[in-house]
């Protein structure tokens, strides 16, 4: 059942991969997540079905997109489309960003549910 409405501080967040939270909320076809990465993150390069819409918050991070890279900085925006290979890496104050994905994240109910908590954003 999708839920209406959610306060941010209380959603258990998957732990996406060592040193990536996500707190999330599903609609019916679509996923929102803000997403805290640590300093200095390695993220693998890897491929998924949703197109991945996604602006950072705090912090930096360089993403890599296909054939394209570029350092992001807060009020920077991306589009990834669906099954582009991608990865990224964050830098020394470590990125928040909020991710778009439709469709739903569904792969993500397999990760560890961590207790609920603030994040690093707002």
């Amino acid at each position: 059942m999708t839920k209406t409405f959610q306060n941010l501080g209380n959603v258990h967040p998957y732990l996406i991969w060592p040193g990536a939270v996500a707190r999330a909320m599903n609609g019916d076809r679509s996923t929102v997540a803000v997403i805290d990465l640590d300093a200095d993150l390695p993220v693998a390069e890897h491929r998924h079905e949703n197109e991945q819409v996604g602006i950072v918050l705090k912090g930096s991070i360089t993403m890599f997109i296909g054939d394209e890279s570029k350092r992001l900085m807060p009020g920077d925006m991306y589009v990834i489309p669906s099954n582009l290979p991608h990865s990224a890496q964050t830098h020394e104050e470590g990125a928040t960003v909020i991710d778009v994905f439709a469709p739903v994240r569904a792969d993500w109910e397999s990760k560890e549910r961590l207790e609920p908590s603030r994040g690093r954003w707002p």
